[in-house]
């Protein structure tokens, strides 16, 4: 059941919403058929639990390659839970790269493509609007959903692309996704909250009834809120990280304990135990882009965003201390052979893009180190640096005959290996553990020169 945020908001031109006005929880509705823009990450996850509620989804991407192997039932992308999901729907789930079978008989056409940074620092809104545009005809839809993620005033311009385009009556919504990466069909299943952005109550019941039997309160609000929602988020979880890894720092320069003094902060129940986890930094398609385009969209209004803008720093430096950590302990890095155990921006996911790893080996290389390097996972883009660094199947054989082994993403694989056994492989032991996953006595009993983030 969703339950329906006790708040009471006033839409523009559309009356009250208040919880407990005959919304406050909603039995299943009947199948919908739905469009979804976008066979990433977000449209295939949203696709699936869409289908997985009941509604009739097709999927449309313009990528070949892509569309092919979902029909062939295989997936492009690794996220738990998503292949069986998808193979359980398949009867209501459709996959093309046809507009026209799209679009046929939808009622709902969800935006679900991806807005990278443009050189100027702003989003790259280009594939919102390549999908805006080819909904012209489409005038038996009821609404047009943006999941997709777009600076504060998006949702303006494109109501006013509609209008232009003969769709008045077509309802428009920001519902902006809170997804994590190999999390992302638990998240949806199981939110925190529903944000539904929108002047046109009957759009905006729509939509919430879309999410009928979905595990989470529905919170509505105007367009602008709803976008300017998904950036604080992101911008707030990053502010916490890096709030954290300079805490480390200064642990390792006074002989506190990082681990020891977050575990205590966290039990304070005004700022709670989430992603107060020291590490190398953050990374993934959401926390740099998004933290950038909030910069971005202060600066366009005359605003500097002091805080995120150190923020930003602190994460940028923390790849590079890493790199300086290793080279305290080897004096010159030039002939050193280096493994980065890990390459994928967090475990569960094959996702590469803004991984610390790649800056770690470009910096590597740069220094003159030969890069070895291991994931159970990840696809690096034939480009460098990965063009430049040597793959291995397991993390040992990426170990074998190094001077230094950096943790750089926590696989529960690295867990099992048996450390006191390489110690011996090793050219120098040397480990670095940038996620803090090993024990600092058992693997300097073990015989390592053990570096670890914020522990003495």
């Amino acid at each position: 059941m969703i339950a329906f945020q006790d708040i009471a908001h006033e839409l523009p031109g559309s009356g009250s919403i208040r919880a407990g006005i005959g919304w406050s929880v909603m039995k299943a509705k009947a199948e919908q058929r739905v469009a979804v823009f976008g066979a990433g990450y977000i449209g295939l996850v949203t696709g699936a639990c869409l289908a997985e509620l009941g509604h009739r989804v097709v999927i449309r991407d313009i990528a070949p390659e892509r569309i092919r192997l979902l029909q062939a039932g295989d997936l492009p992308i690794y996220e738990p839970g998503l292949g069986e999901m998808i193979a359980r729907n398949k009867e209501r789930l459709t996959f093309t790269l046809d507009l026209g079978e799209a679009l046929q008989d939808a009622e709902v056409a969800y935006v679900c493509v991806d807005t990278p940074p443009s050189p100027s620092g702003d989003a790259d809104l280009s594939r919102v609007w390549s999908v805006v545009t080819s909904l012209q005809g489409a005038a038996h839809l009821r609404a047009v959903v943006v999941k997709s993620t777009v600076p504060v005033g998006t949702g303006t311009r494109v109501r006013a692309a509609l209008d232009a385009a003969g769709l008045g009556h077509v309802g428009y919504v920001a519902n902006p996704e809170f997804t994590a990466e190999g999390m992302a069909v638990h998240d949806f299943m199981h939110p925190d909250r529903i944000v539904v952005g929108s002047s046109d109550e009957a759009a905006a019941r729509l939509v919430a009834e879309l999410h009928a039997d979905v595990d989470g309160p529905v919170v509505m609000m105007d367009v602008r809120s709803a976008e300017m929602v998904k950036l604080a988020s992101n911008a707030l979880l990053a502010t916490k990280i890096s709030f954290i890894n300079e805490i480390a720092t200064l642990c390792e320069k006074t002989g506190a304990d990082v681990q020891e003094v977050a575990r205590a902060v966290g039990l304070d129940h005004r700022l709670g135990p989430h992603f107060l986890r020291p590490g190398i930094g953050w990374g993934g398609s959401c926390f740099p882009k998004d933290s950038e385009a909030l910069r971005q969209l202060a600066n366009n209004t005359g605003y500097h965003l002091q805080l995120l803008s150190a923020v930003i720093e602190v994460n940028n430096l923390q790849k590079r201390r890493a790199i300086q950590k290793i080279k305290d302990e080897l004096g010159s890095l030039v002939g050193t052979r280096v493994a980065l155990l890990g390459l994928t921006f967090k475990p569960g996911t094959d996702d590469m893009r803004e991984a610390p790893s790649a800056v770690l080996a470009a910096r590597l290389l740069a220094e003159g180190s030969e890069v070895h390097c291991w994931d159970p996972m990840a696809r690096p883009a034939e480009a460098e640096p990965w063009t430049s660094t040597t793959r291995h199947a397991s993390p040992e054989s990426a170990i074998e005959g190094m001077d230094a082994a950096i943790i750089v993403t926590e696989w529960p694989d690295l867990k099992d290996v048996d450390w006191a056994r390489m110690v011996s492989r090793m050219r120098r032991p040397v480990l670095f553990d940038g996620r803090n996953m090993l024990d600092p006595a058992g693997m300097r009993s073990a015989g390592f020169t053990y570096l670890s983030v914020g522990r003495p």
